[in-house]
C-alpha cells in the first residue's frame, strides 16, 4: 500500500479511536486489529499502539486544561496507584497470551452496562468517598493499571467505572482523570515495548496524529455536552466492545 494512503487511513482511524478513547474507551479495539492486518504481530501491534495512546492523552490533557478541567495533584495520586500494575502488566504482555483475559473482560463489560441501565439512586458527586470506598478505588487503579499495561483495550471502561462509582466523580472529571492516569502508566509501558523491540515507529506516529486530533475534539465535546452525552457514548462503546471481546463478531 502506498505510504501516503496508509498515513491517511491511519489518521482517520486514529481520529475515531482517539475520540472514543477520551469519551468512553475501546478505541484500541479499532486500531489494534488494523495494525495486525497491516502485518504486525500482536506484540508489535500492542507496542506500536502505545505511541498513539501516549500522544493522544497529552493532547486530551491539554484540551481539558484549556477548558479549565485540571486537578494535577488528584490525577497524579490516582496515577501512582495504577503505575505499578501497569509495569507488571507490560512485562507480562511481551510473552503472555491475553485471550482468556479478554473473555473475562467481556463479561465485566456486560456487567457494567447492566449496572448503568438499572434504575438506581443518583450518585452524589458532591459528597466525598468513604475511606473504604477510597481503599477499593485505589485497588481498582492497581488492577486497571495491570490490565492497561497488559493489553490496553477497554481499560478506559474499567477506569471510568472505578472513578465514577467509587471516587464519586462526575463523568467530566472521570474523563479528565482517566486520560491523565492512562498517560502516566503508558510511559513506562511504552519504554518496555521499545526496549523489547516491539515498535513500528512509522505506523505508530501516523496513527498518533489521528489519535491526538480525535482526543482534542473529544475533550472539548465532553465538556460542552456534559455528562448525558458522555454516558450515551460510553454505553454504546462498552456494548460494542464487550461483543468483540466475547468474539460475537
Amino acid at each position: 500500500m502506498d505510504h501516503l494512503y496508509l498515513v491517511i487511513i491511519l489518521f482517520f482511524l486514529g481520529s475515531l479511536a482517539g475520540f472514543l478513547n477520551i469519551m468512553a474507551g475501546g478505541g484500541s479495539a479499532i486500531t489494534l486489529p488494523v495494525l495486525i492486518f497491516l502485518g504486525l504481530n500482536p506484540a508489535v501491534a500492542n507496542g506500536t499502539n502505545r505511541i498513539a495512546i501516549v500522544i493522544q492523552n497529552i493532547s486530551a490533557i491539554y484540551s481539558f486544561k484549556k477548558e479549565d478541567y485540571f486537578e494535577f495533584k488528584e490525577s497524579m495520586k490516582l496515577s501512582l496507584f495504577a503505575l505499578p500494575g501497569a509495569i507488571i502488566g507490560a512485562f507480562a504482555a511481551v510473552n503472555v497470551d491475553d485471550e482468556i483475559f479478554k473473555n473475562i473482560l467481556g463479561v465485566i463489560m456486560i456487567g457494567i452496562i447492566i449496572s448503568m441501565v438499572i434504575p438506581r439512586k443518583k450518585i452524589d458527586t458532591s459528597a466525598k468517598s468513604s475511606p473504604l470506598q477510597k481503599f477499593y478505588l485505589y485497588l481498582g487503579m492497581i488492577g486497571a493499571g495491570f490490565y492497561g499495561g497488559f493489553v490496553q483495550v477497554g481499560v478506559g471502561f474499567i477506569l471510568m467505572a472505578s472513578l465514577h462509582y467509587l471516587g464519586k466523580y462526575n463523568l467530566i472529571l472521570v474523563n479528565m482523570h482517566k486520560v491523565f492516569i492512562v498517560l502516566v502508566y503508558n510511559i513506562p509501558a511504552l519504554l518496555i515495548f521499545i526496549l523489547s523491540g516491539d515498535i513500528n515507529w512509522f505506523l505508530g506516529l501516523s496513527l498518533a496524529t489521528g489519535n491526538a486530533f480525535g482526543a482534542w475534539w473529544s475533550a472539548k465535546y465532553a465538556v460542552k455536552k456534559g455528562e448525558k452525552a458522555v454516558r450515551i457514548v460510553m454505553m454504546i462503546a462498552i456494548f460494542i466492545m464487550s461483543l468483540k471481546l466475547l468474539n460475537v463478531f
